[in-house]
């Protein structure tokens, strides 16, 4: 039978990253909470950590109790306010900074999950391909796609964030077997004059392809190759998602960029902050893989 004290102490590693600062938070020892994961894991027959040189890692099987571990505390949260009053950390507003693609493709489903377990906590997001200053407060929370990050801030690097050339397998079928050997004869779908995004051409395969239309929006770029209009740099995850684009044949993927999952140091203690951060991480990493490509 599950022992349900080993609960806090498993979800307290998880979030603090090693058995020492898990002990610290639950104002415990470290001895008594490795006691806790040990019986827990032995409980479930599956070992829930590793330990690397960050510190204590989630297993896969980790990962699988994480979300249902969450709903567990928030369901026992919600019956001691019934008695005890409100919890006040857990309600309130958090300001979610993303891309437009991936909060309209990849983050919807997952917010409205975590609304429903929290009721009382309201998100304020703010859509854009800039980048908002967590150190200046203008967002709580940020995901973003970057090589590195340079602000101090409170992150976790969750995985690769790989790109590549896509466009529709009837466009690939139709157009690519005329085209020349530098992409003559190929539509490139634009991004405009960005460096970064013409450096990317340049050293493409396809130098020589049409730059035929400039669209700033990544995710517009995402539904015109759908349709056939040419090829673009897209993330990798949306070959899962779209199974009627394909990554061009050979072309490499660029794994230079990385997901984060940021917010500011003096919220990591704040406790719905703090909740839907390891809420939003599980659901992500549940797509490793397809982000990885």
């Amino acid at each position: 039978m599950m022992d349900w004290k080993s609960l806090p102490a498993f979800l307290a590693v998880a979030r603090a990253g090693s058995l020492r600062a898990a002990a610290e938070d639950l104002g415990g020892t470290h001895a008594t909470l490795r006691r806790q994961i040990e019986a827990l894991e032995a409980g479930l027959g599956a070992q829930l950590f590793l330990r690397g040189a960050g510190g204590l890692q989630l297993t896969g099987a980790g990962r699988r109790l994480l979300p249902q571990a969450l709903e567990a505390e928030a369901a026992l949260l919600k019956g001691f306010n019934a008695v005890q009053g409100l919890d006040r950390e857990a309600s309130g507003r958090i300001r979610l900074a993303a891309d437009a693609t991936s909060a309209h493709l990849l983050l919807a489903p997952v917010l409205a999950e975590f609304a429903q377990l929290y009721p009382d906590i309201e998100f304020e997001l703010n859509l854009s391909y800039s980048i908002d200053s967590i150190e200046k407060f203008e967002a709580d929370v940020s995901l973003r796609h970057v090589p590195e990050v340079q602000e101090d801030v409170v992150g976790r690097k969750l995985f690769p964030l790989s790109l590549g050339i896509y466009a529709s397998r009837d466009y690939i079928d139709r157009a690519l077997p005329k085209a020349g050997p530098k992409g003559e004869g190929l539509s490139w779908i634009g991004y405009g004059s960005a460096p970064e995004l013409v450096e990317f051409v340049k050293n493409s395969p396809f130098p020589k392809a049409r730059l035929r239309h400039v669209i700033p929006d990544p995710e517009m770029h995402l539904h015109m190759a759908r349709e056939g209009a040419g090829m673009t740099f897209l993330a990798a995850w949306v070959e899962a998602r779209y199974p009627e684009l394909q990554r061009l044949p050979g072309t490499e993927l660029d794994r230079r960029r990385s997901t984060w999952l940021l917010l500011h140091p003096d919220l990591r203690r704040t406790r719905r902050v703090r909740l839907f951060v390891d809420y939003l991480a599980a659901a992500l990493l549940e797509k490793r893989a397809d982000f990885i490509g």
